[in-house]
């Protein structure tokens, strides 16, 4: 990947080339985005765009991990940092920040989903998000079963792939395969089927005993 300009002036110029990057990529696709085009858009010389970049390909993997970065800090904006909100809670404000990520992100995430499939590159940008989410819903998970919420019997990484998969297909079919769900209702089921699939109890929230001190920040690591 190509540096970090050390300049203010150069700083500001790549960033306009990556905003214009996805700008072009989610109006042209990846294939018939050219760089003349985002160049254009960013308000630079065709020959500035390699003093930043050598290929829209180079581009285009900064744009996918960009956003890719912003899916998986998701659940960080939903936290409830008393460390108070019950297991069920937090599951749903995870999958309600999730889905609105992913809305937002929902055009150019229709052309990472397409470059995946044939770019050895992307799918690894993808593969990395993949692996970070499937970690942090493990260590969830172990902290439910820790706690007596969870059904013990359940292996925490093949739940935390199947039910992290779940909710990452769910979103690529609602806002880019044009399936038809309400907002709101699509949260609550997704809540539902993980807590279904955890054996958490409909009162698992009341029962969750209140974390505070080191207790609150161990849950929020």
């Amino acid at each position: 990947m190509d540096p970090e300009p050390r300049s203010a002036k150069g700083r500001r110029t790549r960033a306009r080339l990556v905003e214009a990057g996805k700008t072009v990529f989610e109006r042209d696709g990846f294939l018939q985005a050219r760089i003349t085009d985002i160049a254009t858009e960013a308000n630079v010389s065709h020959g500035s765009f390699y003093h930043y970049f050598d290929s829209k390909e180079s581009l285009f993997r900064l744009i996918a991990e960009e956003v890719e970065v912003r899916l998986v800090s998701m659940d960080d904006i939903a936290q409830d940092r008393s460390g108070n909100a019950g297991p069920i809670e937090r599951i749903r404000a995870a999958n309600k920040a999730y889905l609105t990520a992913y809305r937002k992100e929902a055009r150019i995430m229709r052309v990472i989903e397409e470059v995946s499939r044939y770019n050895e590159d992307v799918r690894r940008v993808r593969s990395k998000r993949d692996d970070y989410l499937a970690a942090r819903l493990e260590s969830a998970i172990k902290r439910l079963q820790a706690e007596g919420l969870a059904d013990k019997r359940i292996d925490e990484r093949y739940a935390a792939t199947a039910l992290g998969g779940m909710v990452a297909k769910f979103a690529e079919m609602m806002f880019i395969g044009g399936a038809r769900f309400d907002m709101n209702e699509a949260v609550e089921q997704l809540t539902l089927l993980w807590a279904n699939a955890l054996g958490l109890s409909p009162d698992a929230d009341s029962k969750a005993q209140p974390r505070s001190g080191k207790a609150a920040k161990a849950v929020q690591a």
